[in-house]
């Protein structure tokens, strides 16, 4: 029986996609596969394997043979969705790999920024010294501080667990409110939005890019956040009003924030990133070695559920 053929894009780590050679014609080739090399041939496969590439119209209608799409990633707003859905094509993600990475990531921006490490390490690097004592230099303790945390799924519930270690005490929004039982569980408090907003010492973002969350956190919620709030953003980049941050923090409306991903990415205003108060990183919330080949791993089984054993599995368009 021949072979479905899966074409895999971006650079992954080969060991994730191990259980994918032994049941597929592969093709990867990170340096021969740019958008128009894929667009030429995507005709001749089953399943894609996409990233760090846009799923979109122009690309779907070029995979006249798709069966799936899998994102390497939880996220798939870069992928139109329900286009594929039209076409017959299921598309997946994959939501457990990137959980505790992405939790790591959200915390480590968020400790790095209440305790103000990028204007500190700019003030040694440069060989000056400054006294901390000294208010204005002063970072935030997290001990008996709220977290609010904004979509509490997978990822907001690892990243409160995390703050409950260091004594935080956490409240959270989501479209979807949990069972009381899971509430309990997590040691968690529903609240409403402006609740959140008004009440949180610091904000971390875990919710889907949607026409209902995108740009949700601009001026007007900047104004009703306390001046010494934080708010941490390893999700996605339109979530929050770019320029309305970048004023909010200029003019001391916020304390800092905490960046993995941008409205703009990968272009950064010079206006953020002239900013001391604000920590920044390139996108890398599963940025490793573990991480990528977990995530590879995952899409791969996406991919042998449905092209193998015709069962959907993850799909986010059904």
């Amino acid at each position: 029986m021949k072979k479905a053929k899966v074409l895999v894009t971006g650079i992954i780590p080969e060991a994730g996609l191990s259980e994918l050679k032994k049941n597929f014609d592969v093709t990867y080739d990170p340096e021969k596969e740019t958008r128009s090399w894929v667009l030429e041939h995507l005709s001749e496969y089953d399943g894609l394997l996409i990233m760090g590439m846009k799923g979109d119209r122009e690309l779907i209608d070029a995979g006249t043979n798709l069966k799936i799409i899998t994102a390497n990633g939880v996220g798939f707003d870069h992928i139109d969705i329900e286009y594929a859905k039209s076409k017959g094509i299921v598309v997946s993600n994959c939501p457990q790999g990137v959980r505790v990475p992405t939790a790591e990531m959200t915390f480590t921006l968020l400790l790095a920024t209440v305790r103000h490490l990028h204007f500190y390490d700019k003030v040694v690097r440069s060989g000056n010294w400054i006294d901390v004592s000294e208010p204005q230099y002063m970072g935030m303790s997290l001990q008996d501080k709220i977290l609010g945390v904004y979509g509490m799924g997978r990822i907001g519930s690892q990243v409160a667990k995390f703050a409950q270690v260091f004594g935080m005490k956490v409240i959270y929004n989501d479209a979807h409110r949990l069972d009381s039982d899971l509430e309990q569980q997590l040691d968690v408090k529903y609240v409403d939005f402006d609740t959140l907003v008004k009440t949180a010492d610091v904000i971390t973002l875990h919710a889907p890019a949607l026409p209902s969350t995108e740009g949700i956190f601009n001026a007007d919620i900047f104004d009703k956040m306390k001046d010494t709030a934080y708010i941490i953003n390893a999700a996605r980049g339109v979530l929050i009003k770019q320029d309305d941050l970048i004023e909010a923090l200029k003019n001391g409306k916020i304390a800092g924030a905490g960046l993995d991903v941008f409205e703009t990415e990968p272009n950064i205003p010079q206006a953020l990133r002239d900013l001391d108060n604000v920590v920044m990183t390139p996108h890398a919330g599963t940025g490793t070695l573990e991480a990528r080949t977990a995530i590879a791993a995952e899409a791969s089984q996406n991919l042998i559920s449905y092209l193998r054993d015709n069962q959907p599995r993850n799909q986010v368009n059904k």
